[in-house]
């Protein structure tokens, strides 16, 4: 079974965000078959040992896929391996060897199932009631769960829309502890639900905690989720802390509501900060990214800028390497390949974009009307981009103008979650579905 390379756009009435419509004509109608008649034979390669994607943008929260190997030309279409109902909610998959792992809402519950990453087969589900009831112009966006999920040494980590962290066995679905802040926070959430996805660095798992008046951030232990350390009192933001070593100092990047801040990994010492305040309606979102020294952010309606933090004798000091005003980031998260800057810009209603990160210069824009939302991967000499319309775009990364090396089709239906590429398979998590796509 394949799918074709046409866009489901082409079709009358196709699907808007979080929409539903009738699907007409027959091509559409063969894309609607290649999508629902399940399961479909295939022949399926196993996982490999290396297989890995443990988290947000993968195991070092940059977006960088280490197990793809480029083909000299790309295929004209790919075949569907399998499609499963999972239910509702932005969480990108999780692959470790041979399961696949899908945290989602199905009606008032939260749901994890581990699968089979070659069958789709169901290997467990564990389920636990989170009620939640979405406003302020949010709504099309769901109840969650908008966190995505992390793995480390055999255990898996959730953080529910209403901001309770959860520890479960990965080889078994067991609960082995659970953080539930909101006997310090009586709203343990920002107003759209919490969207912080947590980080694990050794024996610690970072999280921001909080509402939008107040927070901190959290180092828990992994294994019995005791409070290792908590730093401050920011409220929270929807963006997700990232792990990073500047000037021998490891330490992660926290952008909470009111500032950008670097604080020390093992001691949760404040180490600097950099004011970047969330103005109603422009909302702190993407996840900061690290290029060598600096750090980029990209803030709704603020623009795009290189910060960097420089530890001196009297401590440490944050200058702006560059900013552009032209360019700004709503809720997409850039990602790095070979110095340069990938992402969406909202201005225009949505332009991929391609910076030079040591000096802000920019190579290329692309056309305008993309869409709300795009997720990146980065891979050798390529850039992978699923757009919120179920298009995912090969981009050359080296070219000084926008070139798409191929563009696919991968759903019918809304994808806000990031995408996992494996060494020979594609999972997308759209609207309710979990999907596996083969080269």
């Amino acid at each position: 079974m394949f799918l074709t390379l046409e866009r489901a756009s082409a079709c009358p009435g196709s699907l808007s965000n979080f929409g539903d419509s009738m699907i007409n004509g027959p091509r559409c109608v063969f894309v609607w078959l290649a999508c629902t008649l399940l399961p479909v034979a295939n022949s399926i390669p196993s996982a490999t040992a290396g297989d890995a994607w443990t988290g947000w943008l993968g195991p070092h929260r940059n977006g960088w896929v280490a197990d793809f190997s480029p083909p000299e030309s790309w295929p004209e279409q790919l075949s569907l391996a399998w499609k499963i109902n999972v239910g509702e909610g932005y969480g990108t998959p999780l692959v470790s060897g041979d399961r696949v792992y899908q945290h989602a809402r199905q009606g008032e519950d939260e749901v994890i199932t581990c699968f089979d990453l070659a069958s789709g087969g169901e290997i467990w589900k564990r389920s636990w009631p989170v009620p939640f009831e979405i406003g302020g112009g949010g709504e099309r966006h769901g109840a969650g769960p908008k966190a995505n999920p992390v793995m480390a040494d055999g255990r898996l980590f959730t953080a529910s829309i209403n901001g309770v962290v959860t520890a479960w066995d990965a080889e078994s679905g067991d609960q082995l502890w659970q953080r539930d802040e909101r006997k310090r926070f009586s709203i343990n959430h920002p107003k759209w639900g919490a969207s912080c996805s947590p980080v694990v660095d050794g024996n610690r798992l970072l999280i921001h905690l909080g509402n939008d008046e107040t927070g901190a951030l959290y180092a828990f232990d992994v294994a019995s989720g005791e409070t290792i350390w908590s730093q401050g009192d920011k409220p929270i933001s929807y963006s997700s802390p990232v792990v990073v070593e500047l000037h021998g100092v490891r330490q992660v990047i926290d952008w909470n509501r009111d500032d950008v801040a670097g604080v020390d990994v093992e001691t949760g010492k404040w180490l600097w900060s950099y004011a970047l305040k969330h103005v109603d309606p422009d909302q702190n979102s993407p996840t900061p990214v690290q290029h060598r020294d600096t750090i980029i952010i990209g803030a709704e309606n603020r623009g795009i800028r290189s910060l960097r933090p420089t530890k001196t004798d009297d401590g440490w000091i944050v200058e702006e390497a560059w900013v552009l005003e032209d360019l700004a980031m709503n809720m997409s998260t850039a990602v790095m390949n070979d110095g340069r800057l990938f992402g969406l810009s909202h201005y225009d209603s949505g332009r991929l974009f391609c910076i030079n990160a040591d000096d802000g210069s920019v190579p290329w824009q692309g056309r305008p009307r993309l869409g709300d939302h795009a997720t990146f991967l980065a891979i050798p000499g390529h850039i992978i981009t699923l757009t919120d319309s179920g298009e995912l775009r090969v981009i050359d990364a080296a070219a000084e103008e926008y070139q798409a090396k191929a563009t696919y089709t991968v759903s019918d239906s809304p994808t806000w979650a990031a995408p996992v590429l494996g060494a020979n398979y594609l999972l997308i998590k759209d609207r309710e579905h979990l999907l596996r796509w083969n080269w």
